[in-house]
């Protein structure tokens, strides 16, 4: 009989169809119960949301998505293993109700328990297995350390040097005057840069930051904004327009972002303030640079080299493949 596997999640950029793919490869009945594809069912119930919302401070929508977790699990019974992805947005009845349909439940974490934090579930014996990219947070509370995948095939180095030197596709938030910092660095060096910055009132944002701005340094004129979301697929596009992919994780992040991986699996150079990254076997200082997020400083002869391949043996830890064979036991 196939092993049955759900695995549910928010899956705002669509990692995660990449590992039910990869499952049903594999001859495993696995699916997704994506929660950030649930919709109001017509015009009413989204009214009936904004008032509750209003009046009563209870947000409907939250409700219905967890009760459509339930429902999806009913209709196909027992499983094998259940995978919930940053748990932190289901409340803990509903764990437990979802416990009820698999032999083992897992929860993987890819934010930092600072952003999302998990305290109302760690006590409830709820989970088999806890695994986290991050290194503090599973040295704190004894999860299991895994790291973020590459999730797409290893692209070849194009023999056309691409026509942007540095990119980044960021939020637009507390990091921005970092980016907003090293924007400025690269024009001094004549480095062409393509930076992107997504989110809901962007252009208030944008001019609020700006206000703020007396003692900083005002927006870079070159520097790009938008409120429209960007795809996964176009993202990808994005990054290979550059040479390097730039990262300034969040505050208080010691794991590795997928940006991390994307540059990995695009074979280009990276610049990240994330210092853990000394610590991986991939770690090669002519491909990464590691900056202060304090007081970031681009180093010129970073720029002018070429990136240099990760060994073979070391590249396929952090493929999708080793990731699923790991977190559910797969064999080899």
């Amino acid at each position: 009989m196939k092993q049955k596997i759900c695995l549910i999640s928010f899956d705002n950029w669509h990692y995660d169809k990449y590992i039910i793919k990869l499952l049903q490869q594999k001859n495993i009945d696995a699916y997704h119960i994506n929660l950030g594809g649930y919709k109001h069912a017509n015009l009413a119930s989204r009214i009936v949301n904004l008032l509750s919302k209003i009046f009563l401070g209870i947000n409907l929508k939250t409700k219905k998505k967890q009760e459509h977790i339930i429902s999806e699990l009913q209709k196909h019974g027992q499983h094998d293993i259940i995978l919930v992805i940053n748990p932190d947005v289901i409340e803990l009845k509903y764990h437990q109700l979802i416990k009820q349909y698999t032999k083992n439940y897992f929860a993987y974490l890819y934010d930092s328990l600072h952003r999302c934090p998990v305290d109302h579930l760690l006590n409830a014996g709820l989970f088999d297995e806890i695994f986290s990219f991050d290194e503090q947070d599973a040295k704190a509370h004894n999860f299991v350390k895994m790291n973020n995948y590459i999730y797409f095939d290893k692209q070849e180095i194009p023999a056309v040097k691409p026509k942007y030197k540095v990119t980044t596709i960021s939020s637009f938030d507390k990091r921005f005057p970092i980016y907003n910092k090293i924007a400025y660095q690269l024009e001094q060096l004549k480095a062409p840069f393509h930076f992107i910055f997504v989110s809901r009132n962007i252009e208030y944002k944008k001019f609020k930051y700006n206000f703020k701005a007396e003692t900083a340094a005002k927006t870079n004129s070159q520097l790009l904004f938008q409120s429209k979301k960007i795809r996964l697929k176009q993202l990808l596009k994005l990054y290979s327009e550059a040479e390097i992919i730039l990262d300034i994780v969040q505050n208080n992040q010691t794991g590795l972002s997928f940006r991390v991986f994307e540059a990995m699996g695009m074979q280009k150079k990276l610049i990240t303030d994330n210092k853990t990254v000394v610590n991986y076997p991939f770690y090669n200082p002519n491909n990464i640079l590691i900056i202060d997020r304090e007081n970031p400083v681009i180093a010129p002869e970073f720029l002018a080299t070429d990136y240099e391949p990760v060994p073979e043996e070391i590249y396929n830890q952090y493929t999708l493949d080793n990731w699923v064979t790991t977190i559910f036991d797969l064999k080899k």
